[in-house]
């Protein structure tokens, strides 16, 4: 795919948005000397912030309504809640995933080749769009040098003329309902973007990756290839401008190590690892140390073996799932 595939949105009767916090409760080992800190696990959040003076979000392309699923959330190393999952469009007790269908009918450029787009719009306030689209690029490439997958990645080339943000634009601050990629790397958002996600969001969250699926005519969640997972239109990604970024100089935070982690979550990754407190100096760390992590843990981009094992399991039969 070489040029820009535009989907337009239409808005009708739906919801969606907010979220309650729950702290992790702790168990500590005082003869270890560290404290793991519990798992809270996602939680629910309220769809009716993605309404629109009334109204939430339906598709027109070939007939196919969507709505929000779910949004998973990076935190700093130092927040005191690690990143999350918020599950919007839940039925009943389901909190089900979601992943790409292997039919070109369900893919937002007609194509099984994944592909990627990057906003320039937005830009970083740190760095310019040269440096944090290249660090972007590299982020999509190291998940597509992953040997066990035929991605077929694509970058779909940016344009000025292109405003991206379904999400953004639901939450009043800017974009539109056009859709260029099946990842869309949305730009960097103040800190009030990211207060809307989760309590002192703005001081705590790095990015968040947004997860858009199709629903039938009646708005039930679909699974056409009945592989347990909702069938995802596209997914969203955003950057919180709120923190000093860096590019390859060591420094935190790491456009390209954030960049990796909110890209695993587009290709349908979920968070894993214990995480852990040494209790002598407060520092947090994980086991296993991964990109997939749900806080910040090093400046060094790189795809771990457990990240890569995720990968796997998703994307090694595709597109023949």
């Amino acid at each position: 795919m070489k040029s820009i595939v535009l989907l337009s949105f239409a808005l009708v009767a739906l919801s969606v948005w907010g979220c309650s916090s729950d702290d992790g409760a702790m168990s500590t080992d005082e003869n270890a000397g560290i404290t793991e800190i519990k798992d809270p696990g996602p939680i629910n959040g309220d769809m009716a912030k993605f309404t629109k003076n009334g109204q939430g979000i339906a598709a027109t392309y070939k007939g196919r309504k969507i709505t929000v699923l779910m949004a998973e959330y990076l935190t700093t190393e130092s927040a005191d809640e690690a990143g999350r999952t918020v599950h919007y469009a839940v039925h009943g007790n389901k909190q089900l995933g979601g992943d790409f269908v292997p039919d070109v009918n369900y893919q937002v450029d007609g194509s099984l080749n994944v592909s990627y787009y990057v906003d320039q719009n937005r830009p970083c306030a740190d760095l310019g769009v040269g440096a944090t689209s290249a660090s972007i690029d590299r982020a999509m490439a190291s998940w597509d040098r992953a040997s066990c997958s035929d991605l077929g990645m694509t970058k779909i080339p940016s344009s000025n003329a292109v405003t991206t943000g379904f999400i953004s634009f639901i939450l009043g601050y800017g974009g539109s309902f056009d859709v260029t990629a099946d990842i869309v790397h949305c730009g960097w958002m103040s800190g009030a973007f990211f207060n809307d996600l989760a309590p002192n969001g703005s001081t705590n969250i790095l990015g968040v990756t947004f997860t858009l699926v199709f629903t039938d005519d009646e708005g039930n969640l679909t699974d056409v290839d009945k592989n347990g997972q909702y069938d995802v239109a596209f997914r969203e990604i955003y950057y919180n401008d709120n923190f000093a970024w860096h590019d390859q100089d060591g420094q935190k935070y790491d456009v390209e190590w954030v960049a990796l982690h909110e890209a695993g979550h587009g290709l349908s990754q979920g968070h894993f690892g214990s995480r852990f407190v040494t209790n002598s100096n407060g520092k947090r760390h994980y086991a296993p140390l991964a990109v997939m992590n749900p806080a910040y843990n090093t400046d060094t981009p790189k795809i771990g073996e457990t990240d890569l094992a995720g990968h796997c399991s998703l994307w090694a039969m595709w597109p023949k799932k």
